[in-house]
């Protein structure tokens, strides 16, 4: 399944760029921490949330051009911004924008250590994208939660593995056999985890009982 993932890039974190099989279409989620600038500008940047790693205006404005659609939650400051530019959203949306299909899913934490740092009530999200007949879930920054069984079809699935904040391996692990998606791609881990990433990595293999693919962050 290698050859079918080429039109998905990710930068690190739950950073990535989205394209359409013949690149037409330039989708980013969450810019963050971009290394080098982008050759292709974004048609639309989709935000899960309003934490400064994943709404980053300083990574945003280098990737946006006067045509740019940006796809915002409850938090995000858009005040610098035309208003033209923005959609707010909120879980249980359906759009199609561009060339894609786009749901919303919820995204928040139930563990107690966790509740104050994605709380439901925010209204943040994940997102369904069919891209080319393709479904590929980025869910954010998540727990496990009760929506994750409700997903159907899934082709990717981008869930967040480092703990903390979101899942734990284990619990991500959980999350994605629930899922059941063809192939899950750990994300939102590296940095938290640095020298203890490999590790997290090869539970997370070992314990998913579908493919799992680990991808190189783009420099």
């Amino acid at each position: 399944m290698a050859d079918s993932l080429d039109n998905l890039v990710w930068f690190g974190h739950s950073s990535f760029l989205l394209t359409t099989r013949n690149n037409q279409n330039f989708y980013f989620v969450d810019p963050f921490d971009l290394k080098s600038t982008p050759k292709n500008k974004a048609d639309i940047v989709f935000i899960t949330h309003a934490h400064y790693d994943h709404w980053s205006t300083t990574d945003l404005r280098t990737i946006i051009t006067d045509k740019t659609l940006i796809v915002a939650v409850n938090g995000c400051d858009t005040r610098s911004f035309p208003k033209n530019r923005f959609i707010i959203t909120e879980p249980n949306k359906e759009m199609k924008l561009s060339g894609v299909d786009v749901k919303t899913v919820p995204a928040y934490n139930v563990k107690h250590e966790r509740l104050s740092y994605h709380p439901k009530q925010n209204k943040w999200v994940g997102y369904v994208f069919t891209i080319d007949g393709r479904k590929i879930y980025h869910a954010g920054d998540t727990d496990f939660i009760p929506e994750m069984r409700n997903l159907t079809d899934i082709d990717v699935a981008l869930l967040p593995i480092g703990g903390t904040y979101v899942m734990d391996v284990k619990e991500a692990i959980d999350a994605a056999n629930a899922i059941q998606a063809k192939t899950t791609i750990p994300i939102h881990y590296k940095r938290l985890l640095g020298s203890k990433a490999k590790e997290a990595e090869d539970k997370f293999v070992a314990g998913v009982k579908g493919q799992v693919l680990l991808l190189d962050e783009f420099k």
